[in-house]
Order: structure tokens, then C-alpha cells, then sequence
């Protein structure tokens, strides 16, 4: 028996998307029977909220990120300015 390649090509996505349609139909369906047991958790208690830690010295910390910047571009740390910092 001689099968065109269209019919061979029609088949195999035929029997791709029956697969997929499989699936979706078993997932939803164990979604509902696993989800059917479990009652809505409750709420875990609020933390209270931590204060922030003192500003450190904020000179220093330009002095080192210059000094890294400096470093990785391989220049002198006299050549770099930081104008603000941000905390991100």
C-alpha cells in the first residue's frame, strides 16, 4: 500500500494534537481530583517588619566601588567621579 505524503503528514500531526488534547484533558481532570481534598490554607502570620540598618559610612563605600570601578576599567582611581549612589 502507497500512502501520499500528504496523508502521512496529516497523520502525524493528527495523532500529535490527539496526544496534546490527551493530556490537557488528564492534567485538568487530576488537578480536580487532587484539588478537591485540600481545604484553603490559612494565612501565615504577619512578620513584623525589621527596621533598617544604620546608613554605614557612605563615604567609604564610594572610595571602594571607585576603587573597583577603577580596577576593572584599568585606570586610575583619580579619574573617577561618583555623583550619587542608589540603592537598588
Amino acid at each position: 500500500m502507497d500512502y501520499s505524503s500528504l496523508f502521512v503528514c496529516l497523520m502525524g500531526m493528527g495523532t500529535v494534537f490527539f496526544g496534546l488534547i490527551c493530556l490537557i484533558v488528564l492534567t485538568t481532570l487530576m488537578s480536580a481530583i487532587c484539588g478537591r481534598g485540600h481545604s484553603p490554607a490559612a494565612p501565615a502570620p504577619a512578620v513584623p517588619a525589621v527596621p533598617p540598618a544604620p546608613a554605614e559610612d557612605r563615604q567609604a563605600l564610594a572610595a571602594a566601588i571607585a576603587a573597583a570601578v577603577a580596577e576593572d576599567l584599568g585606570t586610575d582611581i583619580t579619574g573617577i567621579r561618583i555623583l550619587s549612589l542608589k540603592k537598588l
